[in-house]
């Protein structure tokens, strides 16, 4: 039965052949990677046997992502141990922070060179990008609360409300690079994520040598760690994501060199992340038990596992020229938990936990099918090389 699960087509012919012609477009300008990352780069694959697919370093660079979640998780579950108010929960031991550090590193770094890999190996292909793309679709949740564990839930911080609402800051701009190239066929790394990066691994370093307290000072003004970490997020997104994506989509139609769609088209794949954001912030600002308070972690969890599989179908969708599904069936339940939970509040934290298995097992299936189908069409494997590609 197992196997036969497994072989669930989510993939229709129409998105097969566009895959088949679908021709790799990307352009990076941020001057830290340019000039620093991928030089880095180019010297760390050298190292790397020919024989290792470059689905191997993505999913390893993922898994270290999920690794740091897990640990965060064990050793810091409701975002307490950086509170010095809540002196009933263990501080986290420093050396977390810098096997952090470590993890983000090296899940950044391999992220680095999966294409460089796959070039040098000449198996690059539609797979191994959507394959990178997804799986940082869902890293973009895992790597953005373990960072909340650096300033925890004090008055020195944000509360779970407000990183609930950072959290969606992350999953908006990253949905938008990839509705971007939805509409113009060209995927613009945007500057941020660079940025982001090597910011997240010097925070985790910082705080491994100077302890969580170093994040404990207040600004004139009433500015803390926490608010000027908020701030600066949302400043970039304002500032250099959003007017760069709408000028690059402007641009396609202006010069005709994107897909030309419709305004109703070119608009379709907002209306499931929307649906998506409505729903959520309805139930944890609803709720009358106050499940964001009493439980954030799985809230933060099932959102951002949830979101992962939105942005899959975009990326298909974009990856095959195909029109975008306009909801995506996984909303249709979590919508259904939504109302139930507000209608029986009592229930509200253990409906959110067969939300978060659910969305779980739903988008691991989809992800699993996807993978098996393209492989079978196009006749490769996900973790090996074929013998003349070494």
């Amino acid at each position: 039965m197992t196997r036969l699960n497994l072989e669930v087509k989510y993939l229709t012919q129409e998105h097969l052949t566009g895959f088949e012609n679908y021709k790799y477009s990307c352009l990076d300008t941020s001057p830290l990677s340019i000039y620093v990352m991928h030089p880095f780069w180019n010297k760390v694959v050298e190292f790397c046997p020919k024989w290792v697919a470059p689905n191997v370093l993505t999913f390893a660079g993922f898994l270290f992502t999920v690794l740091n979640f897990l640990v965060f998780s064990y050793y810091d579950y409701y975002f307490y141990a950086s509170s010095d108010d809540h002196l009933e929960y263990d501080r986290i031991p420093t050396w977390i922070f810098a096997f952090g550090a470590f993890n983000i590193f090296m899940a950044y770094t391999l992220d680095g060179i999966d294409g460089k890999q796959a070039r040098r190996t000449q198996t690059s292909g539609p797979l191994g990008e959507l394959f990178d793309h997804g799986l940082d679709s869902w890293t973009a949740m895992l790597i953005t609360v373990c960072m909340y564990s650096v300033f925890g839930r004090t008055e020195h911080s944000v509360s779970p409300l407000r990183m609930y609402f950072i959290l969606w800051n992350v999953f908006i701009n990253f949905y938008l690079s990839h509705w971007e190239k939805y509409n113009t066929g060209v995927l613009f790394l945007p500057w941020g994520y660079d940025v982001s990066m090597v910011a997240t691994i010097l925070v985790f370093l910082l705080t491994n040598f100077a302890g969580y307290r170093v994040w404990k000072f207040d600004l004139p003004g009433g500015m803390t760690a926490g608010t000027i970490f908020e701030t600066l997020l949302y400043a970039s997104a304002l500032v250099s994501n959003l007017p760069v994506v709408l000028w690059n989509i402007y641009k396609s139609y202006r010069d005709k060199t994107g897909k030309n769609r419709t305004m109703g088209e070119a608009l379709r794949p907002l209306v499931a992340l929307g649906v998506f954001f409505a729903i959520t912030t309805f139930w944890v600002s609803h709720s009358r038990s106050e499940i964001l308070e009493k439980d954030p972690r799985i809230i933060y969890f099932a959102s951002g596992t949830i979101f992962s599989n939105i942005s899959c179908r975009l990326i298909v969708a974009q990856m095959s020229n195909t029109r975008c599904e306009l909801l995506p069936w996984i909303l249709l339940p979590v919508g259904g938990a939504a109302v139930f939970s507000y209608i029986l509040p009592e229930y509200d934290l253990v409906t959110m936990y067969i939300v978060a298995v659910a969305s779980l097992l739903a988008h691991v299936h989809y992800g699993t099918c996807v993978v098996r189908q393209m492989c079978h069409h196009f006749r490769i494997k996900t973790f090996r090389i074929r013998e003349h590609s070494e």
